[in-house]
């Protein structure tokens, strides 16, 4: 991996790790149109970039996170991520498997966009407005809904559990903002347990150099995330969802094609 490989590959996370287009399924893609040499390293920094994204959370919503008046967010938090989180253990093998399957993430991401398409119009009597608001049943249901994302890479975590916080009638924002909380503790997660095995079994990996390239991808895939949660709100707020539903059809077909015309899409 390049140094350019790397800037490419963390404006690519920054943009789509809170949008509902499926930041896993466009990294791995990316990487495969540049013809990235899949190794422990890549893997690594496809894993890790997202601790950029997880700051940018933090930051932009720091008077809610570092609150210790508002104890409940951290207890909803937890609730909604114990799922995933066992989910992902059971299922790594697994993840692994359809994460390296090109069809699977063009499907993902084309019957994905039709759903979103239609979310809107389903979910369109919202009765919560904050966080504050939501109980501990509906941050667990919002935590199955993400649990949809962990195991089918190309639904796009973000999307579940927006989608499931608007069918336990959040608003729209709220919904997206809760999903942008629990991105902290889930993505988290999958970074310190990423890093700990890498350091258990490749600790060669974790050289000067290789450290450097993950230091600048986590920096500007933090920039990069900022701008785009505060785009998303605002857009998402006003315009709903349709549009993400188009693209994330188009972004589907346009891999079926490549595969269909005999393209190869190495991301295994």
């Amino acid at each position: 991996m390049t140094w350019i490989h790397s800037i490419i590959l963390a404006i690519v996370e920054g943009i789509t790790e809170f949008l509902p287009i499926s930041s896993t399924g466009h990294m791995a893609l990316a990487s495969a149109f540049m013809g990235i040499e899949k190794n422990d390293f890549t893997k690594l920094f496809i894993e890790n970039i997202q601790f950029g994204t997880i700051l940018s959370v933090i930051v932009l919503y720091w008077k809610k996170f570092f609150d210790f008046n508002r104890l409940q967010l951290y207890v909803k938090l937890l609730v909604a991520f114990i799922p995933a989180a066992i989910f992902g253990l059971l299922f790594k093998k697994h993840i692994d498997a359809v994460l390296g399957n090109p069809l699977f993430i063009a499907c993902t991401l084309f019957f994905g966009g039709i759903v979103l398409l239609f979310v809107d119009k389903w979910f369109n009597h919202p009765t919560i407005e904050s966080e504050e608001k939501i109980n501990y049943k509906q941050s667990f249901i919002i935590g199955l809904f993400q649990v949809l994302a962990v195991v089918l890479p190309g639904i796009s975590r973000s999307a579940a559990t927006i989608v499931g916080g608007m069918q336990q009638k959040l608003t729209r924002k709220a919904a997206a903002e809760f999903s942008f909380f629990l991105a902290v503790p889930t993505l988290a997660g999958a970074f310190a347990k990423s890093l700990w095995d890498a350091h258990k079994d490749t600790p060669e990996l974790l050289n000067h150099h290789n450290i450097t390239i993950l230091a600048l991808g986590n920096l500007i895939g933090f920039v990069v995330a900022m701008l785009a949660i505060k785009f998303f709100i605002t857009f998402l707020t006003k315009h709903g969802f349709k549009v993400f539903g188009w693209y994330r059809i188009a972004m589907g077909g346009f891999i079926l094609t490549l595969l269909c015309c005999g393209y190869n899409l190495n991301i295994g």
